[in-house]
């Protein structure tokens, strides 16, 4: 049976220690001046900027390099609420998982072998679901053993039903991450 095509972003399965995902969260301010959406299971990155109280800013990751953490869900006001992410160009709120050791589940576009596990990968971005409210994002690019990638792949996902070929569901963890630092694949 065929994997199914069903990219939600990064989805966190636990830490890299196998401990159970603990879900510790850090809040980053989005400006309004920002057009891009943002659903939970995106990959997003500290831009440099903070609101009027010092909370620190981000915005969404690009396909290569550097990310701050995952998106995993907004602090409720009257826009969100009502639809459910951020839309693009709406102040908003996002507690974003930082846990450089977090392990995430993330469809893949490209059709892997055994030879890619250890290898680092890119984000493919796509923009996120509306009726779902979740991150489209995807794995892709060509693995390798480029430190500066974003993802590092750490093996298929142990699930039913998941095995190798076009859209499994591969175990990564964030690679070139601005909380720790990146390094080559094996």
């Amino acid at each position: 049976m065929p994997n199914a095509n069903t990219p939600r972003g990064l989805v966190p399965l636990r830490d890299a220690a196998s401990a159970p995902h603990s879900g510790g969260l850090e809040m980053f301010y989005v400006p309004a001046t920002d057009p891009t959406a943002l659903y939970i299971g995106d990959p997003v990155v500290k831009d440099g900027s903070a609101d009027a109280a010092g909370v620190p800013g981000c915005k969404r990751a690009a396909a290569t390099g550097a990310a701050t953490g995952v998106v995993q869900g907004f602090v409720p006001d009257g826009t969100v609420n009502m639809v459910g992410y951020r839309a693009g160009s709406t102040a908003a709120y996002v507690l974003v998982n930082t846990d450089p050791d977090t392990l995430y589940e993330i469809q893949s576009d490209l059709v892997l072998t055994q030879a890619d596990i250890g290898l680092n990968a890119d984000f493919v971005l796509v923009a996120g679901d509306a009726y779902t409210k979740r991150s489209k994002v995807t794995l892709g690019g060509t693995p390798a053993v480029t430190a500066t990638f974003p993802l590092k792949i750490m093996g298929l996902s142990l699930r039913p039903g998941n095995g190798f070929g076009i859209y499994q569901k591969v175990a990564v963890k964030l690679n070139a991450s601005t909380e720790a630092s990146a390094s080559a694949g094996v």
